[in-house]
């Protein structure tokens, strides 16, 4: 199930989960907000999206820096700190039986619940609203192989005076509208453009290509701070391959040997062709080298991943 680079294996355990709701757990099918609170009337929060694997949440620490660095950003009080975010988060894993792989993990903080229907903050009462939604997810077989046909749109990632693309916040509509686009051109992702109309990013996931042996990815200027594609930059480097922040035009994606989106639900996915170009029929060699080298970064990371707080809670 799932479309694009977010295709997803079906997993019936799902209808039956328990999601944390401000520190309480409740059943998938009772689990719910106010109409009043700020994320369904605004889209006023910051979220993550979290990956389990080997019964650790891959890149937490990383994940967790952004949340709260966004939502200082917003002026906006989470109201716990990262130990009790932490806490939660692996309870409510627990509490699923899911201590393993296979799991992905969407949290999400929002303003709060607002007295009125309002944009000003100061109209909201009480706390911030904290929900964590754990699934049963896996990334379809095929992601790491299929190529995926890309799109470009006619909705450009925004000047950060307008809104700051680098925010992860619940206001997600200028991606939504590139993505239904796209998928109206029978595209899998949307490829966006900045406002000088050099390439961004795809509208769920980061984009780079390969040229003359080097990886390219936007200048970062216009597209989230994204924790895969900053992951992505730091292997390549290590493992001696050339790779570049920069502005780069559609000419030259269109020439490239390769290209590849990276997010945390797939990873690395290869691209077969982008507005009916065609860039590679089968994954090429340096897209399998990176999905290698993530995988062992994976792999590092969450040999390492909580260990102190784990070891405090019983985890093994």
């Amino acid at each position: 199930m799932g479309k694009g680079t977010h295709q997803y294996v079906p997993d019936e355990r799902n209808a039956s989960v328990l999601i944390d709701i401000n520190g309480d757990h409740i059943p998938r099918e009772k689990a719910m907000v106010s109409v009043f609170d700020s994320g369904f009337m605004l889209g006023d929060g910051v979220w993550e999206g979290i990956r389990l694997h080997g019964g650790r949440l891959a890149f937490l620490d990383r994940h967790l820096k952004r949340l709260y660095r966004g939502a200082k950003a917003i002026h906006m009080n989470i109201g716990i700190d990262e130990a009790e975010m932490t806490r939660r988060l692996y309870a409510v894993l627990d509490a699923n039986g899911m201590t393993d792989e296979g799991a992905h993990v969407r949290l999400m903080v929002t303003r709060g619940v607002r007295s009125t229907p309002y944009q000003d903050p100061r109209v909201v009462v009480g706390d911030a609203t904290i929900v964590i939604i754990p699934e049963w997810k896996r990334a379809a077989p095929e992601t790491a192989t299929r190529m995926l046909d890309l799109f470009t749109v006619h909705v450009r990632r925004g000047d950060p005076a307008v809104q700051d693309p680098k925010l992860n916040s619940h206001s997600k509509l200028n991606c939504i509208t590139a993505c239904i686009q796209a998928a109206e051109a029978g595209a899998d992702e949307a490829l966006m453009l900045d406002p000088h109309g050099f390439v961004a990013t795809c509208n769920s996931t980061h984009f780079f290509i390969v040229r003359d042996g080097e990886i390219w990815t936007s200048s970062g200027n216009y597209c989230l701070d994204g924790i895969t594609r900053q992951i992505v930059l730091e292997i390549a480097r290590e493992a001696g391959i050339t790779a570049l922040e920069k502005n780069f035009s559609l000419t030259e994606v269109y020439g490239a040997e390769e290209a590849f989106t990276t997010g945390t639900f797939a990873g690395v996915a290869p691209v077969g062709t982008i507005d009916g170009r065609v860039i590679g029929t089968t994954r090429g060699p340096m897209v399998e080298r990176l999905q290698q080298l993530y995988l062992e970064r994976i792999a590092a990371d969450v040999a390492a991943a909580d260990r102190p707080f784990e070891q405090a809670q019983g985890r093994p």
